[in-house]
């Protein structure tokens, strides 16, 4: 199955969750965080303005982003977890 986003919404694959912490001791699956990084799988086409123009969005598919904690819904795409989220829930590219 796949999925298009629509508007100004990205479709965003989270990072694995932290299982250890930077001293090597193992983080309780009940204790771990939800990631707020991952990587754009798709994207919408943009938002439109007051004219009828679409914006473009700040974001491609292959970028590193962080987005909001609670920003977003869940889907599942076969047996695999993503986020959908709105443009504006991203707060940041990663640039290496």
């Amino acid at each position: 199955m796949t999925l298009k986003p629509l508007g100004d919404r990205v479709l965003v694959k989270p990072a694995p969750k932290e299982e250890k912490t930077s001293t090597g001791l193992y983080i309780s699956s009940g204790a771990q965080e939800k990631p707020q990084r991952g990587q754009v799988v798709a994207v919408g086409a943009g938002k439109l303005n007051d004219k009828g123009e679409r914006l473009a969005l700040d974001v491609k598919v292959g970028d590193e982003v962080y987005y909001g904690k609670f920003g977003g819904n869940e889907v599942k795409i076969d047996g695999e977890d993503f986020l959908l989220l709105r443009a504006d829930d991203i707060y940041a590219v990663i640039e290496d």
